[in-house]
């Protein structure tokens, strides 16, 4: 099962720039219920953590997609160094501004800067795989899987990993680790130079526009804004579920229970080459997601909650896998960044807007009023996915019909080729080539002549 993934491993630099990436996408599972935890336990309010999660979250829907296109024109390594050096200094301000208990509008100003800078570290390894594997669909898609199912890692690394420090040593300590996660691993990736993607010359006229006029773009991101929608609203809701089960310490396990039943069906999903429409595959995924969430509202104790979040989570990795190998396939390979970007972007819209309706729910009616909203978002995604259909079918079928063209093309080429090959050569090619024979002999001659 996992020689596909041994395989593109073994590509030049592969190793290294997946790797470090997985420490530079720390952050992304640390930072949002690092701040619901910090900010409820000191300032006494869910409705405020969601809301300052959001602004980070809103702010990286904004910065996201800019810095995505500054990559694509030019580099990861000239844009992103000065990018993270911002926002992990914007994030210990964050840190400072709680810790004193500072006006709230402190924490919205230094949160909207973290978001604004932390870019997209999982388009970043995504463009450089596709770079590394070039046009070859089934490592591509192993590529990707595999990367999908370290996102999940890093979701179940986080989250125990900040509830712990922010329940045992302090509230505050659940964002230290993302800040050295975020420069170290952050810098590391940057520093591989080898595998980076090239930018485009020059002198080469520049796309305009954004990649959601592409068709197909805006109703895959629609869809992961209710995605993004479901995993917000289940963050908040968990902390506060477990939080009046007086177990406040498990909420990080539970979620990590979440993110391991996205991560096994990952690796089992990227180790089969498929060959169903991936339009379909995205579908049942997304669909599978958005009813299985439903399960969440009836939970009446920690360990049901768990169970279904771990059967629910088996429908994550396959419907993220195949999000971005949908956008591979919708936009051009030089603004593949910004296409990765734009999903992510979607699904952090979703992460804000779930976790914010979700927070004032809870404040108003507990915890149960935050899986309400969990429900509702996911009503919301089977409504998106749905409406996507038709789009994402007519794409896929003309990208068949293309292929079959370009298939029927080459198989007239390669006919003629073989039919110009079985004709016996005319006399007049037949004198071409002796004259050029008897002058290449001469020409031979007097050049021996010379040097002797």
């Amino acid at each position: 099962m996992l020689q596909p993934y041994r395989d593109v491993l073994a590509r030049p630099g592969a190793l290294a720039f997946s790797g470090t990436a997985v420490v530079a996408r720390l952050p992304m599972s640390m930072v949002g219920i690092g701040i619901v935890l910090m900010v409820s336990a000191l300032y006494g309010s869910y409705g405020l953590a969601g809301r300052v999660s959001a602004a980070v979250v809103i702010a990286q829907a904004g910065g996201a997609p800019l810095l995505a296109r500054l990559v694509d024109r030019h580099g990861q390594a000239r844009v992103m160094r000065p990018a993270i050096v911002v926002s992990a200094t914007s994030l210990v301000a964050l840190v400072v501004a709680a810790s004193l208990r500072a006006p709230t509008v402190w924490l919205y100003v230094t949160a909207l800067l973290v978001g604004a800078t932390i870019g997209s570290f999982g388009s970043l390894v995504r463009a450089r795989w596709n770079h590394s594997l070039g046009d070859d669909p089934r490592r591509v898609h192993t590529a990707y899987s595999l990367e999908s199912v370290l996102d999940e890692l890093v979701f179940v690394i986080g989250p125990v990993a900040a509830t712990v420090l922010a329940t045992s040593v302090s509230p505050t300590a659940a964002l230290i680790v993302p800040v050295v996660a975020m420069v170290v691993g952050g810098l590391a990736f940057l520093s591989l130079r080898d595998t980076e993607p090239p930018v485009a010359p020059a002198h080469e006229p520049r796309p305009r526009g954004s990649v959601l006029r592409r068709p197909g773009m805006v109703v895959i991101v629609l869809v992961f804004v209710a995605i993004g929608s479901i995993f917000g609203a289940t963050d908040v809701a968990t902390v506060a579920f477990a939080d009046e089960s007086g177990r406040k310490e498990l909420a990080g396990v539970i979620l990590a229970v979440f993110a391991l039943g996205s991560l096994i069906s990952g690796l089992l999903y990227g180790a089969r080459h498929w060959v169903s429409p991936l339009h379909r595959r995205f579908a049942i995924g997304v669909v599978a997601l958005a009813i299985g969430v439903c399960v969440f509202f009836l939970a009446q104790t920690l360990w049901v909650l768990a169970a279904a979040m771990f059967v629910v989570g088996f429908s994550i990795a396959p419907s993220i896998i195949n999000g971005n190998a949908l956008v591979a396939e919708l936009v051009p390979p030089g603004r593949l960044t910004e296409g990765l970007t734009w999903v992510g972007t979607g699904l952090s819209i979703g992460v804000s807007v779930g976790a914010s309706v979700a927070g004032s729910r809870i404040d108003a009616a507990g915890s149960h009023a935050g899986f309400l909203v969990v429900v509702v978002s996911g009503a919301a995604a089977l409504v998106a996915t749905l409406a996507a259909l038709p789009s994402l079918r007519r794409h896929t079928a003309r990208r068949a019909d293309r292929a079959a063209a370009l298939a029927d093309a080459a198989q007239a080429a390669d006919r003629d080729a073989r039919a110009s090959e079985d004709e016996p050569p005319s006399a007049t090619a037949g004198a071409t080539v002796a004259a050029c024979e008897l002058a290449r002999d001469r020409t031979a001659e007097h050049r021996d002549e010379h040097d002797h």
